[in-house]
């Protein structure tokens, strides 16, 4: 596992509350829908449950669609793409059944 900042230079490892502030990667090849969904993401704060080999530390947010059915994106942070938020709990990244992630 590698280290990972955020964009102020303060550690961030699994368990640590950090708002997005901006998605950078390109999300072209998304549907118009998940494109919503993944930008919604924007401003809220996730719990981070991975950082992988190159630093990135990883979020995921889940959807409610009825009939018992679901959808999560998930996205692996950049230090510039994050703010640490040390006096917000995140939310627990299970699957929220009324279909929104607190944040």
């Amino acid at each position: 596992m590698s280290a990972s900042r955020d964009r102020n230079g303060i550690p961030v490892s699994v368990g640590t509350s950090v708002r997005v502030v901006s998605i950078s990667v390109s999300l072209e090849w998304l549907s118009p829908e998940e494109v919503v969904r993944v930008r919604s993401m924007e401003g809220e704060v996730f719990s981070v449950y991975e950082i992988d080999q190159w630093g990135n530390a990883w979020v995921e947010k889940w959807w409610h669609e009825g009939d018992g059915k679901a959808t999560s994106h998930s996205l692996g942070l950049a230090s510039s793409e994050m703010e640490v938020v040390p006096d917000v709990p995140a939310p627990n990244p299970s699957f929220n059944p009324d279909g929104f992630a607190a944040g």
